[in-house]
């Protein structure tokens, strides 16, 4: 098992072997000072996002100390619940994505919940963004009309996703813009 530290809100895998591990499982985590590492031997230690890090808890890969105390996976979830907003249910829309095979990133720099990669970054430009939409929210045309924008001027396709948490399910809505 990896194990990783928690400062504050940052998950920190301090072991440079084991960053390169998990970023070579799944593209988890962005090496501390590359951006865009160009090769998998990064020589940094690796920070997880705490979405990643609950969902690596979750299939056994991870262990997350804060000082000496191991952390419980119910314990860092509140955690998270603290740092995000609908954290369960962007958990939800982020492991139904992962278990599909997908490389899932934050999605902050393209106006979204995640960004959505079928190779991996540096591999592929992401082709998905997706926004989480709890069911009773409303979607107005000129969210829809921003968010089309948006994507089409960054090549990607705009997608909805809705978890529908008692279910355990996710629906999505793909918007794909044509020209007549």
């Amino acid at each position: 098992m990896i194990r990783a530290e928690l400062i504050q809100e940052n998950i920190i895998v301090w072991d440079v072997e084991s960053g390169r591990e998990l970023y070579r499982l799944g593209y988890y985590g962005k090496p501390l000072g590359i951006s865009k590492p160009r090769s998998l031997d990064f020589n940094a230690p690796l920070i997880l996002d705490i979405i990643e890090a609950v969902y690596l808890m979750e299939k056994n890969i991870l262990e997350v100390c804060e000082g000496d105390r191991k952390l419980s996976l119910d314990e860092l979830v509140k955690r998270a619940e603290k740092h995000y907003e609908n954290f369960r249910e962007r958990y939800l829309v982020y492991k139904d994505l992962r278990d599909r095979g997908f490389i899932v990133t934050p999605g902050i720099k393209f106006g979204s919940d995640f960004a959505v990669y079928r190779i991996g970054p540096g591999l592929e430009h992401a082709p998905f963004i997706v926004q989480v939409k709890l069911p009773q929210e409303k979607l107005s045309a000129l969210d829809i009309v921003r968010s089309g924008r948006l994507a089409t001027t960054v090549r990607k396709y705009f997608t909805i996703a809705v978890p529908e948490a008692g279910k355990d399910r996710v629906s999505y809505i793909l918007f794909d813009w044509w020209r007549a």
